[in-house]
C-alpha cells in the first residue's frame, strides 16, 4: 500500500480527547529548586484571548544540550524530557513549568481553531540579545520573539495576527 500525503485540516475544539494529558505542562514539578514559569497568553488578529489553542514547548536542557529522555508523555516527576504541552484557558492563558534552558530560547508550536498546520516561533530568554538567529530578524519585529522575565519567569503573549503578530518560523517539513 503506498501512503499519499493529505492536506492541513483546521485543528477543530477537541483538544481534550487524546491531546491534553496529566502533567503536560508540568516539565518539571513546581517545588524542583530550578523551576521557572513560561507562561503568557495567545490573542486573535481583533486582539481577543484565543480560549482553545494548544501550545507544545521543546527546548535544550540547562546544559544547553538536547534532552534525549523519555517519558513525556507520563511525568514521573523527576525526568526532564524538554517536552511539554498546554492548552489555552478560557482567557488565552497558557503556562509551563519548566527549567532556564541552556540555548536562549523556547521552541513553540501553536495549534489554534482556522490555523491549517501549526504555526512554529521562539521565545528568547531577555539576555539573546546576541544570538544569531535573533539578529537576523528585521530589528522592528524583534520584540515579538522575546519573553519579559518576571517574578515567576518569563512571559511570553503570542498574537496570531494584527498589530505586534509574533514571527513565526517556517519549518524545513513545509
Amino acid at each position: 500500500m503506498t501512503w499519499l500525503p493529505t492536506p492541513g485540516q483546521t485543528v477543530g475544539p477537541f483538544f481534550a480527547f487524546a491531546l491534553e494529558y496529566d502533567g503536560g505542562a508540568a516539565l518539571v514539578p513546581d517545588h524542583h529548586p530550578d523551576a521557572v514559569r513560561l507562561h503568557g497568553r495567545v490573542f486573535d488578529g481583533a486582539g481577543q484571548p484565543v480560549p482553545d489553542a494548544l501550545i507544545e514547548l521543546w527546548q535544550a536542557e540547562p546544559s544547553g544540550r538536547p534532552s534525549r529522555a523519555s517519558g513525556s508523555l507520563r511525568r514521573d516527576g523527576a525526568t526532564f524530557t524538554g517536552w511539554g504541552r498546554c492548552a489555552t484557558g478560557a482567557d488565552g492563558r497558557y503556562a509551563f513549568t519548566t527549567l532556564v534552558p541552556g540555548a536562549p530560547f523556547f521552541a513553540l508550536t501553536v495549534f489554534a481553531r482556522g490555523l491549517l498546520d501549526g504555526l512554529f516561533t521562539r521565545a528568547y530568554l531577555p539576555t539573546a540579545s546576541g544570538d544569531a538567529f535573533l539578529r537576523t530578524v528585521e530589528a522592528e519585529r524583534r520584540h515579538t520573539l522575546l519573553a519579559v522575565a518576571d517574578d515567576a519567569g518569563y512571559e511570553f503573549d503570542i498574537r496570531l495576527q494584527g498589530e505586534d503578530e509574533t514571527v513565526f518560523l517556517a519549518h524545513p517539513r513545509h
